[in-house]
């Protein structure tokens, strides 16, 4: 698998001190799914970092309100309202245009809309849980959603995964993508999963936590979280396809 780590001095070097080992017995899954051997670095080849593009054309009008793309006409998905909004930035602080983000999550209840999701709580027949969105050219984003219940898993006899939402970031290749999860500021279940106590610095962690923007929420309507993406960096967003052998 890939080294992720720059190959230019243009980059801020990565902290792996900052992000996660590959390998904790703690998260079950990661003891077969991290790399056993040392990791062996090559370069991208044309194909990998050049094309496809993506452009706003693929972006229908509902796709990035997930209250409303899968509905029945007149319906709505139910639980709570939420707007996520946030910017995708460089290592510098430098907004970073026109890279597609993709979302998907659990419905209010806890459950995907996935076959193999065996969890009791039931389906929200106006939810498809997933949508997609472009940045602006200020790097800026927003989509609108419901709050996803939490879930449990079967990684010990009893733990539940916090409410959380997956981001992709697409570059403008396929090679050129990031996958992350986001949590909600307060939940009591975030330093409780194992899969977050894999990040031992309290500010990576704190980087995947989205915070309550009461000023950006909409009266009698929904509460706004904000979430900042960066890309690149030392204290780069914690990204699930880019720790140790990845």
């Amino acid at each position: 698998m890939k080294n992720s780590q720059p190959q230019t001095a243009n980059y801020f070097p990565r902290d792996r001190s900052w992000h996660p080992k590959a390998y904790d017995p703690g998260y079950k899954s990661s003891v077969l799914r991290s790399p056993q051997r040392p990791l062996v670095a090559f370069p991208n080849s044309l194909s990998e970092t050049t094309g496809p593009a993506f452009g706003h054309s693929i972006i229908g009008k509902l796709d990035n309100d997930l209250t409303l793309n899968f509905a029945q006409p007149g319906m709505s998905a139910i639980g709570e309202r939420i707007v996520v909004q946030g910017r995708v930035l460089d290592e510098r602080g430098q907004p970073v245009p026109n890279v597609l983000l993709e979302f998907w999550q659990a419905n209010a209840g806890g459950r995907y809309r996935h076959k193999k999701d065996g969890y009791l709580a039931p389906l929200d027949p106006n939810f498809g849980g997933c949508g997609r969105t472009i940045s602006a050219d200020d790097g800026s984003y927003a989509f609108r959603t419901i709050r996803p219940g939490p879930y449990p898993w079967p990684n010990g006899p009893n733990e539940w995964r916090p409410a959380h939402i997956h981001i992709s970031v697409f570059g403008q290749a396929f090679a050129q993508r990031l996958i992350t999860q986001m949590y909600f500021e307060g939940d009591p279940l975030i330093p409780r999963c194992p899969i977050v106590r894999t990040i031992k610095d309290p500010a990576a962690i704190e980087s995947l936590v989205a915070r309550l923007d009461m000023n950006a929420s909409a009266p009698m309507d929904s509460l706004t979280y904000r979430f900042d993406v960066i890309l690149r960096g030392s204290r780069s967003t914690l990204f699930e396809n880019r720790l140790e052998g990845n």
